[in-house]
């Protein structure tokens, strides 16, 4: 939410508790509450303006008192957790079902934590640099194990005061598996070694302590202890243990990679694109604010940031609804979709799931839509004769596709030498950052991006693996028309899943018509903004929608 210069954003985090077999008075409840409070401070927020939320997972409680009791106690521990920090609940969830014929859930709280804070408050848990001293802030308890909230209160504004001088670089609460899960997740994301205190024994290092807080700290220490340092080398060194980063991320993901995995490397081509003969890029005709027309189907969802987007870069945008509902819904939608496209000098297809991609594959529902005869002649007069650009994102770069405006730059009968976009080679939708690199200068859409600059870009999608077979990708590399490309940290287009998630062939994220004035691709160039992706280093922004902007000034 943006006031002004400054950006609110909002910081959701979860503590959980599974039940012992034998609970406590207060044992999960408190602890559970503690531990997403301590995450909110972590990553830069007040605790002091948050509120809390709540999930419970029981077994079947039927006539047995002591399983009465459990939900009990955790209820009265997340009270009393509550009533000592000052901090109100608004929601909870009841999902007492955790019983399958025998086999039980173990009792467990689960305790949301949302609070908002200006987005220069906001530190993330990855470690940045080698060399900081990492330092642990221990939640205090009494003889009883329970938490001392007045000392926790006080610990947690102090640490909310270094991570605003900017003392704090990287924090991350402790939870129920200890100081060793807290710190490896740290060093996971850059991967940052870690070189920890030889006096630290196993029980400190793995036992539960929810409600404590590492952090990686810059400059002198005044609070805390020093418990390790951070290091260059990409290994956790515990006295004459070391532990390779790398072997220890491959055994976390190993459980669940052949049922869920990351990613696939497939078999192909990976060509390095280079085009830098692109042609002069301006309309014949100007505009102080050119105008763009986005469709919304049902099924979009990328309308309200790609609205956002072309205005921020200084052009009128009208989106139009496709009411399906009666006949007299869809003639209507035709004639004001047609009105729109002859108002305006730009078209952009947003992403989503437009008709739940059906029929048979994404992009089929718009292409119907656009192929309309009075929708069509509108394109086509666009493009053509009126200097006009068309752009499609992800759903949009889909439906480009399946109407042959890509690459071909006109509404076409497909063929079976056409480029096309299918299943992901996961076999599931993905939701990640890759690495993009943009390869050609010729589109207008482009060229206020750098020529080989490679952009981080967020994609969302189940079908986005780029095919087409060798003829047909030499005409493209030939013409310019492959616009941007899946590359690895050296800046290579790669067939490597790790980069090239979705396996597309020549790593191809997107491509243009022949003329360059249409152009599609996966990745979201819409969703950014200030202080999005703290933790994702790189430049973001390709300059696209200023570009099409620019194109008729």
């Amino acid at each position: 939410v943006e006031h002004g210069d400054t950006k609110t954003c909002s910081i959701m985090t979860y503590g959980y508790n599974p039940g012992l077999a034998e609970w406590s008075p207060f044992h999960g409840g408190e602890s559970a509450v503690i531990e997403s409070l301590a995450e909110v401070v972590a990553m830069g927020g007040d605790f002091r303006k948050t509120r809390l939320s709540f999930q419970e997972y029981f077994e079947r409680l039927g006539q047995d008192p002591s399983k009465w009791g459990r939900p009990f106690a955790a209820l009265l521990g997340a009270f009393e957790a509550q009533k000592a920090m000052g901090v109100p609940a608004i929601g909870g969830k009841d999902s007492m079902s955790g019983t399958f014929e025998e086999l039980t859930v173990p009792p467990t709280l689960i305790s949301f934590a949302v609070t908002a804070d200006t987005i220069d408050h906001i530190v993330t848990n990855e470690l940045k640099e080698a060399n900081s001293p990492l330092v642990l802030f221990k939640i205090e308890r009494d003889a009883n194990g329970l938490i001392d909230f007045k000392a926790a209160a006080q610990m947690f504004d102090s640490i909310k005061q270094m991570v605003r001088s900017g003392q704090i670089l990287a924090a991350r609460a402790v939870g129920q598996n200890g100081l060793m899960e807290a710190i490896t997740k740290m060093a996971f994301g850059n991967k940052i070694g870690v070189c920890l205190d030889e006096s630290l024994t196993e029980e400190m290092l793995f036992a539960p302590d929810p409600g404590s807080i590492i952090a990686e700290v810059s400059g002198p220490v005044k609070a805390g202890k020093v418990i390790g340092k951070t290091d260059q080398q990409p290994v956790i060194k515990v006295g004459e243990t070391t532990l390779s980063l790398d072997d220890l991320i491959a055994r976390w993901q190993k459980p669940l990679w052949d049922v869920y995995p990351e990613n696939t490397t497939v078999e192909g081509t990976a060509k390095n694109v280079l085009y830098k003969k692109g042609p002069v890029v301006s309309s014949a005709e100007s505009f102080t604010a050119p105008r763009v027309f986005i469709p919304v189907f049902p099924g979009t969802n990328c309308e309200y940031d790609s609205v956002r987007a072309f205005e921020r870069a200084g052009a009128v945008a009208k989106t139009v609804i496709f009411r399906n509902h009666t006949t007299q819904d869809i003639e209507d939608s035709v004639t004001e979709m047609a009105a729109a496209i002859n108002q305006s000098q730009m078209i952009m297809i947003p992403g989503g799931f437009s008709a739940g991609d059906q029929p048979d594959g994404s992009g089929k529902f718009i292409a119907t839509v656009f192929r309309n005869p009075v929708i069509a002649d509108a394109v086509m007069h666009l493009i053509k004769n009126r200097d006009g650009l068309m752009l499609g994102i992800c759903n949009g770069f889909q439906a480009l596709i399946k109407l042959g405006l890509l690459p071909d730059g006109q509404i076409k009968e497909l063929t079976p030498d056409m480029p096309t976009l299918t299943y992901n080679t996961i076999g599931r939708h993905i939701s990640a950052i890759p690495m993009t690199k943009v390869v050609s200068n010729l589109s207008p859409w482009l060229s206020g991006a750098i020529l080989g600059g490679v952009y981080k870009v967020p994609v969302s999608h189940g079908e986005g693996r780029f095919i087409a077979d060798e003829t047909m990708m030499k005409r493209l590399i030939e013409k310019g028309q492959i616009a941007t490309q899946y590359v690895d940290f050296d800046g290579n287009a790669t067939m490597d899943g790790a980069y090239n998630l979705n396996g597309s062939v020549y790593a191809v994220e997107g491509i243009s018509s022949a003329d360059g004035r249409v152009l599609g691709k996966m990745g979201h160039s819409e969703r950014i903004g200030k202080g999005l992706y703290k933790n994702i280093p790189g430049e973001k922004d390709q300059k696209i929608f200023e570009s099409g902007v620019n194109y008729f000034k």
